[in-house]
């Protein structure tokens, strides 16, 4: 046998699982070599096609699961194993939810070296028809003679041919092969790379990205299509500052209540807000009562968006402060405040990597502190925030690593003990781990 055919190592092979990784793919060891294959669950001997090698690990795909766990259930969605929405559909939502909790508490111990003295109950809601925000890729295929429609496969460079979602909220997954079919119709479909789509409460709104500017007849069956559908149709022909109404011409209003109250936030339809809507108001109020605010408590809010939690935060304290990188997420949650009659929440934008100390906001001082900062996390700004006076601080994270490093940082650093965390299933049967710190002094 050559050296060659002596170092080549088969396409397919079996392999114990032994563990489930970050990113829901099961970990098996073959050759003291760690080998991360998808679809597959801890406990199963699976047969496996290797589809890519590292010096340090191999990736594979599953083939046929030989023994299969206890937790393994059959996949809802017929795109499973090719559609990289949503990877863990075939393991049982409980022990998915034990599966984000672990992560969490590794991450706590690998990379925080810390522990919660008490670990929350995780925090679900309904599993099914929750995403009410996405992008959607769309993609002219030539050889197929076909546009596709739908997320991302497992391999990036393909989108995945989606005739049905059921992740997405009911209304937006019916239209998906329809949505096909209208791009398919249209002069400039090799020029539309993007679909953004978006459910307020009471309306609906896609936004088309179009690399061209589109011809009259385009429009025109953009706007019937919307029309047909009862979608607000946006055109996005450049950055997301470019994004305006196409039909109806005025836009419609979209906006979402934050609790059982009259409290409801607008929102334009590329700003950011939490995809899963009953799982956001179960989050907002598990949160504030975390803080557990007095009346006269002055409460900070970082990365606050568009005020979903400083409004309802400001219902219960006398004044509540909102700061956001984003100035037009700020100046829409100045007007959610005006809208509401909310008097004493005040906005403000600012870099939150650098130092705030300087600025007016700030210098009153707050009693508690609440922050939902994007996945690089908080480090910056809890490193030159000024914390002596805040007893409380709750952490809304959406990666547990980073919230781990900076739980490191307020424990060892600044006096805090991380009283208490737990997981919030914001988005079911993927692997994100969305989760919930509180820090107290």
């Amino acid at each position: 046998m050559s050296r060659r055919n002596r170092n080549r190592q088969p396409t397919e092979t079996e392999v114990e699982i032994v563990d489930l990784s970050h990113d829901g793919r099961g970990v098996a060891r073959r050759e003291g070599k760690a080998m991360f294959v998808s679809g597959a669950l801890p406990g199963e001997r699976v047969r496996v096609r290797q589809t890519g090698r590292n010096r340090h690990f191999d990736e594979g795909v599953t083939l046929e699961v030989l023994s299969a766990a206890p937790e393994r259930v059959v996949p809802r969605c017929p795109h499973f194993g090719v559609c990289s929405g949503c990877v863990l559909q075939h393991l049982d939502g409980a022990r998915q939810i034990e599966a984000k909790q672990r992560t969490l508490l590794e991450n706590f111990e690998r990379i925080g070296h810390v522990r919660p003295e008490r670990v929350l109950p995780a925090l679900t809601a309904e599993s099914w028809g929750y995403r009410r925000k996405g992008r959607f890729s769309v993609r002219w295929v030539e050889k197929k003679g076909k546009v596709l429609v739908g997320f991302r496969e497992l391999d990036p460079r393909f989108v995945a041919d989606l005739v049905e979602c059921h992740t997405v909220v009911p209304e937006i997954a019916a239209i998906i092969p329809a949505l096909s079919a209208l791009v398919e119709s249209l002069e400039a479909k090799r020029e539309i790379p993007q679909i953004e789509f978006v459910a307020g409460d009471a309306a609906r709104a896609l936004t088309v990205r179009h690399l061209v500017p589109l011809s009259d007849a385009d429009r025109a069956a953009l706007a019937a299509f919307g029309q047909a559908q009862d979608f607000a149709i946006y055109l996005q022909p450049k950055g997301p500052d470019s994004v305006l109404p196409l039909w109806p011409e005025q836009g419609v209003h979209l906006d979402f209540g934050v609790d059982d109250s009259d409290l409801r936030l607008a929102f334009k339809p590329l700003d950011f807000i939490q995809v899963n809507a009953r799982l956001n108001r179960a989050m907002i109020a598990h949160a504030l009562d975390l803080l557990d605010p007095r009346p006269d408590d002055r409460v900070l809010d970082l990365f606050c968006g568009l005020g979903n939690f400083t409004l309802p935060l400001a219902r219960r304290v006398t004044q509540v402060v909102g700061v956001e990188g984003d100035p037009a997420l700020v100046r829409h949650a100045r007007e959610n405040a005006a809208a509401n009659g909310v008097a004493n929440a005040e906005f403000h934008a600012a870099d939150l990597t650098q130092d705030l100390r300087g600025e007016p906001w700030a210098r009153g001082g707050f009693d508690t502190l609440l922050l939902d900062p994007p996945r690089s996390g908080a480090e910056a700004v809890l490193e030159r925030l000024p914390l002596k006076d805040i007893g409380r601080i709750v952490y809304v994270s959406c990666h547990p690593g980073s919230l781990a490093r900076d739980a490191g940082f307020l424990v060892r650093e600044r006096g805090y003990r991380l009283v208490a965390a737990g997981v919030m299933d914001m988005f079911p049967h993927t692997a994100h781990v969305e989760s919930i710190a509180l820090f107290e002094r």
